[in-house]
């Protein structure tokens, strides 16, 4: 999965933070929302404009991050 098209960081939206396609939806949020049992489904329905590739980019995004996170450590 290509996160790259669905995630964008802005300076000027919610702090710079990742989010989906330009949206104010961060991937922070989307992962909290499924950490707390948020169905996919009840996911999509709460936010009409986003997709099923959108959360699945959220989770890709998380762990493409937490494994150069992870590299950047052991490296040091």
């Amino acid at each position: 999965m290509n996160y790259r098209n669905h995630i964008t960081i802005e300076a000027n939206k919610r702090g710079g933070k990742p989010c989906v396609r330009g949206l104010r939806i961060t991937v922070y949020e989307v992962l909290e929302y499924l950490a707390s049992e948020m169905t996919e489904a009840e996911i999509l329905d709460d936010f009409p404009d986003f997709t099923r590739e959108d959360l699945k980019a959220c989770i890709a995004y998380a762990a493409d991050r937490e494994r150069r996170f992870m590299t950047a450590t052991l490296s040091a």
